[in-house]
């Protein structure tokens, strides 16, 4: 699957964004507008102005939204479903898709109007970006992590679509040794 760079970033955003969702003892990784600017710089989103507790409150209902198309299962009906909370999303965050070349980037697309606000311009950027995947047949790509004890989520774009965690230097490696333990302790006893 071809995913170009504007699209893929949109997609670690959303990713970043539906991870900061607490679960379980996770505290919330938006707990306050500090949060919201750490998010907004680790992501390098562009052209936001002063945050606020509004946006911090949008943004968490943005949250949501996304990890409803994550938590949509895997058949006909889930897609459909997926597909009626991107459209409501990107319908309402105003979309205005406009070609730019800022900050060193070469053109590209945004689907956020100018002056958009923080949850527009995810909204709608995200939105697309999670639309790309549902055109082309692969929402079964947004995934969460299988490991028990954290559930991430993330966007497989392994070539055969067979990742199945977060990442696998914590989440799989920590599994797999889990694995070969108790497979020695079984052999030993």
């Amino acid at each position: 699957m071809l995913i170009n760079h504007d699209t893929r970033c949109a997609l670690d955003a959303v990713v970043d964004l539906v991870n900061t969702a607490p679960e379980g003892a996770d505290r919330d990784g938006l707990a306050d507008v500090t949060a919201l600017r750490r998010f907004v710089e680790r992501n390098a989103i562009s052209d936001i102005g002063t945050l606020g507790e509004r946006d911090l409150i949008a943004v968490r209902a943005v949250r949501t939204r996304f990890a409803e198309v994550f938590a949509a299962a895997g058949n006909e009906t889930a897609t459909r479903r997926a597909a009626e909370l991107l459209n409501a999303m990107i319908a309402a965050a105003g979309t205005t898709p406009q070609l730019t070349d800022h900050d060193g980037y070469d053109w590209h697309v945004h689907y956020f109007a100018p002056g958009a606000s923080l949850a527009d311009h995810l909204a709608a950027d995200g939105g697309m970006a999670l639309a790309f995947l549902v055109v082309a047949g692969e929402r079964e790509r947004l995934r969460r992590c299988e490991a028990p004890d954290c559930r991430h989520a993330f966007v497989d774009l392994s070539r055969n679509r067979s990742r199945r965690y977060c990442d696998s230097r914590t989440c799989g490696n920590r599994l797999h040794v889990a694995a070969y333990r108790a497979r020695r302790r079984e052999a030993a006893s």
